[in-house]
C-alpha cells in the first residue's frame, strides 16, 4: 500500500507543481500586457519589470494554490480513472476513502505551509511589488513624509504637513479633539509648528503653537467669543497614542503586513474607536484561503472519481466551475461581512463551510 501511496503523491506533487507554474506564467503574461502601456508610459527599466513580477509571484501563486491543488487532484484522479489503474485499485480491494488518503495528507500539507507561506513571505514581497508601484507606476500613496492624516483615537484626528523620520519631528501638526457624545462638535483644536518625539520619555511635545478650546454652548455668530486662544512656546503631550514607527505603519496596506503586523493594526483600530471589520476579515481570510485547498479537494475528489467521457477537458472545465462558484462564495461573503451584516470569522470562512458542507454530503454516495 505504501508504493501506491508513493504513487499517487508523486502524481499529485509533480502536477501540483506543474498547474501553479503555468497558471503563474498565464497569470503574469495577461497582467504585463495589461500594463505594458503604465511601464512604457512612465519609461520603467526592463529590470525593475522582471523585479516587479518576481515580487509579484508569490501573490500569484497564493491566488493559484487552490486552483492548482485542485486541477491536480482532479487530473490525477481522472487520469487514474481513465486508465483503468482505479478500476484496479479497487479491485485489489482498496476503496475509494481510503484510495482519497494521499491527496488530503499532501494537500493538509500545503495548506499549513500556505498559512505561513501567505502569512509572512507573501505580505513581504507586495511590500517591494507596492513601493515599486509607488514610485515607477505613480500608484497609491506616495511616502515621502508629507501630508498624513490619521484618527488617533475615538475623539481625536491629527493631520501632520511634513515629518523629518532622521529627527522625529513633525511639522505643521494639528491636533483636533471632538465631543465624545457628540462626535461632529469639536471641543479644541491644537496647531503647532514643530510636534518633536522626546525618545527617552516617550511622549511628544508640541513647540511654538496655538490651543484652542471651544465653548459649544455660544454660537459661532457671536465673533470668536465662542474659543479661547491659548498660546504656548512648548507643551508636553503625553496622551497621543502614535509613535514616529506609527506614522509610517499607518500608511501601509493591509496586503503589506504579515500576520503580527494586521493584529497590531486591528488592536489599534480599537483603541482609536475605529471599525476593524474590513482588517478582521483580511487577518481571518488569510488562514481560510490557506485551507480552501483542502476543502476544494474534498469537495471536488469524488467527482473526478468516476470514468467519464471527455478525458482530461472534462477535468480542467471542472477545476474551472467549482474554482468560479467557490470565488464567487468568498466575494459575496466578503461583501456582506464588510457591511457589517456577518460576523468577520464567519465572512472569512464562509465559502469554506459551504463547500465543506458539500462535501460530507457527496462524500457517502462515493461508496455507490
Amino acid at each position: 500500500m505504501k508504493i501506491l501511496d508513493r504513487y499517487l503523491i508523486k502524481q499529485f506533487l509533480m502536477t501540483i507543481l506543474f498547474g501553479l507554474i503555468a497558471f503563474t506564467l498565464i497569470f503574469v503574461v495577461i497582467d504585463m500586457m495589461e500594463n505594458l502601456d503604465d511601464f512604457i508610459d512612465q519609461n520603467v527599466p526592463a529590470g525593475i519589470v522582471l523585479h516587479y513580477y518576481f515580487v509579484f509571484s508569490p501573490e500569484i501563486l497564493k491566488l493559484m494554490t487552490p486552483v492548482g491543488v485542485l486541477f491536480a487532484a482532479l487530473f490525477t484522479a481522472g487520469k487514474a480513472a481513465n486508465l483503468s489503474e482505479l478500476t484496479a485499485i479497487k479491485a485489489s480491494g482498496v476503496s475509494l476513502f481510503r484510495f482519497m488518503t494521499p491527496f488530503l495528507i499532501t494537500t493538509f500539507a500545503v495548506s499549513i505551509f500556505s498559512i505561513y507561506f501567505a502569512g509572512y513571505l507573501v505580505p513581504m514581497a507586495n511590500k517591494t511589488k507596492v513601493n515599486i508601484e509607488r514610485n515607477y507606476l505613480k500608484r497609491g500613496f506616495v511616502y515621502s513624509g508629507s501630508n498624513i492624516f490619521f484618527q488617533d483615537s475615538r475623539t481625536r484626528i491629527i493631520s501632520i504637513s511634513f515629518f523629518d523620520e532622521s529627527r522625529n519631528t513633525a511639522y505643521r501638526v494639528s491636533i483636533q479633539e471632538f465631543n465624545k457624545e457628540e462626535l461632529t462638535q469639536m471641543v479644541s483644536r491644537i496647531d503647532a509648528q514643530n510636534l518633536l518625539y522626546d525618545s527617552t520619555a516617550k511622549v511628544w511635545i508640541a513647540q511654538n503653537g496655538v490651543k484652542r478650546i471651544f465653548n459649544p454652548e455660544i454660537s459661532f455668530a457671536s465673533e470668536r467669543k465662542n474659543q479661547r486662544d491659548e498660546y504656548f512656546a512648548r507643551s508636553t503631550l503625553d496622551y497621543l497614542n502614535f509613535s514616529p514607527n506609527d506614522l509610517f505603519f499607518k500608511q501601509q496596506k493591509p496586503e503589506e503586513m504579515n500576520l503580527g503586523e494586521l493584529k497590531t493594526l486591528i488592536k489599534s483600530q480599537e483603541k482609536a474607536g475605529n471599525d476593524p471589520t474590513a482588517v478582521l476579515i483580511e487577518y481571518y481570510s488569510r488562514f481560510s484561503f490557506a485551507m480552501a485547498s483542502l476543502i476544494v479537494v474534498l469537495f471536488g475528489l469524488p467527482i473526478s472519481a468516476n470514468k467519464r467521457k471527455g478525458g482530461l477537458a472534462v477535468q480542467v472545465g471542472i477545476n474551472i466551475l467549482v474554482t468560479f462558484i467557490y470565488l464567487v462564495f468568498m466575494k459575496v461573503s466578503q461583501a456582506f461581512g464588510k457591511n457589517g451584516a456577518m460576523d468577520p470569522v464567519l465572512t472569512a470562512w464562509f465559502a469554506n463551510i459551504i463547500f465543506l458542507s458539500a462535501a460530507l454530503i457527496n462524500l457517502p454516495r462515493m461508496r455507490e
